[in-house]
């Protein structure tokens, strides 16, 4: 299986357990991996027999930053099946959410979940 990859895209939302995290926002970094058939894409040089990726960044843009969740599960799992819905061409994906300011007396550079979805 092909993979399409799009790293560390940047985006500034309101999600979290506190009501100040959801007040002042924060930035959050969004990876993901999308499992496709692009041997069709390769061969036509077609756009339309794959997945357009400034779609795809819009696409994760308006939930990170228009929605609010209070756990970044809850924001990857909204990706993931937002994207498997919007795109049939994707048969599997991997959502990665990562907090990068956690708002606790810690130092570290941030907390990552990773969801892993197929379509069923």
């Amino acid at each position: 299986m092909d993979r399409m990859v799009l790293h560390r895209m940047e985006y500034y939302g309101y999600h979290g357990v506190f009501a100040e995290e959801r007040k002042l926002g924060q930035r959050y970094y969004i990876d993901l991996e999308l499992d496709m058939d692009l041997g069709e894409a390769g061969r036509t040089d077609d756009l339309t027999k794959t997945v357009n990726y400034a779609e795809i960044h819009e696409l994760v843009k308006h939930i990170v930053e228009n929605k609010s969740f209070q756990l970044i599960e809850a924001l990857g799992e909204h990706i993931a099946s937002s994207l498997l819905d919007t795109y049939t061409i994707i048969n599997a994906l991997t959502v990665k959410v990562t907090k990068p300011h956690p708002p606790f007396d810690i130092h570290f550079e941030g907390v990552t979940v990773e969801l892993r979805r197929t379509r069923k």
